[in-house]
């Protein structure tokens, strides 16, 4: 029997901060500008010029800390990463490495290891067979983005799939989007996220051999890049093969993994301090200023919406992970009061209405206190469920609509049973299907989904589903 071997994966994202300016230089950033039109001798290493930290990437990665619950240093420093590569015009990358300035923290069940500053590359264009130059195919480099502040973002290996691993970048990218330091923009670059991967025996406290997969650019991508990968290094252990520590590119197109190179290790970039920066100290003003800036994040209201308002975990991390949804769900379930449950109005929120939006091409959410008034009309079984639909409809397309006035003017107001017209209504399609009839008094409950939705049918959805399941037993003899 073979053994079984558990993921053991770690997460580093790197999130591009939506300052002005770059992050040792003054030249303003950009996304889709012409090529090399935002440098400076510094941004381009030219000999003799000094870099000088921008202040307002220290402030954001204060705020990135204290979201992820980091301990902040009071004393960081900034290291040269020395690397040879086209996109790197210094030979050295100014990062952060022994003193970074967010050390430990935890963003859920996930600990955080660090959170540094330091620059981004240049981008690297590869061009194609059609581009060739002198006969030979070229990389051209655009240094635009060179320069630009960085977050990096390390976990430690405590997710174990690649399901796992994909929500909680999407917690991440959430709660860093509502700091508003960075559009966390995937398609853009703004957040990039690379997998350690790894296997070990299920149970081992021993890390496996790991690989890394650079620059998945979609949350999707991530997952099925891991997944591959997990297989992979199953299929070479099964086989009494060697995981190879080496960096991997993932082919979402073709599914295929490719190495690039041999994974580096710290050793390799020869990181010392860069002598021509002095070490951040952030005051306790700019530490509180972070503090104080911090809106109620992602994973805290949704630990607060299970707890005080008993929704289920997903229920509550959807609406937890888009601020002006929450906010309308809060407003509703206030204005609802004691008309129906908050998890009621989640359902609603989530489902009904969202639907309904898109129906009609993703129009705006109905004021709050109508909607209110439906969950409240619905709940008091004034109007059936699948009425209270086709007033939705009518409320995503005015939005101040009376409820009331609605209901009746459409002729909706839910059927109950004392009024003697829906207990004709269910006799007559008990007695159109007889063979169903008979199946229910056999004890077979499913065939009682026929004649309910016969006179749902005939009703126009007004009757009320519990009721008609009622009558239809009551008239059965059961």
């Amino acid at each position: 029997m073979p053994e079984e071997l558990e993921a053991v994966i770690g997460l580093e994202i790197h999130v591009q901060l939506a300052t002005r300016t770059k992050m040792f230089c003054g030249c303003e950033l950009s996304f889709g500008d012409e090529p090399n039109v935002h440098t400076c001798p510094i941004c381009l290493a030219h000999p003799g010029v000094l870099p000088v930290p921008n202040e307002e990437a220290v402030r954001y990665a204060l705020k990135i800390g204290m979201a992820l619950g980091c301990e902040i240093a009071p004393r960081s420093i900034f290291h040269r990463k020395n690397y040879f590569y086209p996109d790197n015009p210094k030979a050295y990358q100014i990062s952060q490495y022994d003193i970074p300035i967010c050390g430990e923290g935890k963003l859920g069940d996930i600990r955080i290891t660090r959170a540094h500053l330091e620059e981004d590359a240049a981008k690297t264009i590869h061009v194609g067979e059609s581009g060739r130059i002198h006969g030979s195919a070229a990389s051209l480099v655009d240094f635009n983005r060179g320069g630009t502040p960085l977050v990096e973002i390390v976990t430690e290996p405590d997710l174990r799939g690649a399901a796992e691993a994909a929500e909680w970048a999407r917690l991440l990218r959430e709660t860093v989007r509502q700091l508003g330091v960075s559009d966390v923009n995937m398609e853009e670059g703004s957040l990039r996220v690379d997998a350690n991967v790894s296997v070990r025996p299920a149970g081992s406290t021993e890390l496996g051999v790991k690989t890394e997969l650079k620059n998945m650019n979609s949350f999707r991508f991530l997952q099925r890049g891991i997944e591959a990968e997990l297989e992979r290094q199953r299929e070479l252990i099964g086989a009494e093969g060697t995981v190879e520590q080496e960096t991997l590119h993932f082919d979402p197109a073709s599914g295929d993994l490719t190495s690039l190179r041999s994974k580096e290790e710290a050793h390799d970039y020869r990181y010392f301090p860069e002598p021509d920066l002095v070490a951040i100290a952030p005051t306790e003003a700019m530490l509180q200023e972070a503090r104080d800036s911090l809106p109620e994040l992602p994973a805290a209201r949704t630990a607060r919406y299970e707890a005080e308002l008993g929704l289920d975990e997903a229920q509550a991390r959807l609406l937890a992970g888009d601020p002006d949804q929450a906010a309308y769900f809060e407003a509703v379930v206030a204005a609802v009061g004691e008309a129906a449950e908050p998890r009621v109005v989640a359902n609603w929120v989530t489902g009904d209405l969202t639907a309904a939006l898109r129906a009609a091409d993703d129009a705006e959410r109905p004021a709050v206190q109508p909607l209110a008034d439906l969950i409240g009309a619905v709940a008091s079984k004034q109007v059936s469920h699948a009425g209270g639909k086709q007033v939705l409809a009518i409320l995503v397309a005015d939005g101040d609509a009376d409820v009331a006035a609605v209901i009746e003017r459409e002729g909706l107001a839910q059927m109950g049973g004392d009024d003697g017209e829906l207990a004709g209504i269910v006799a007559a399609a008990i007695e159109a299907d007889p063979a169903a009839a008979e199946q229910i008094r056999s004890g077979n409950g499913k065939a009682i989904g026929a004649i309910v939705g016969a006179v749902m049918r005939e009703t126009k959805g007004r009757a009320d589903g519990g009721e008609v399941n009622r009558l239809i037993r009551e008239q059965l003899g059961l």
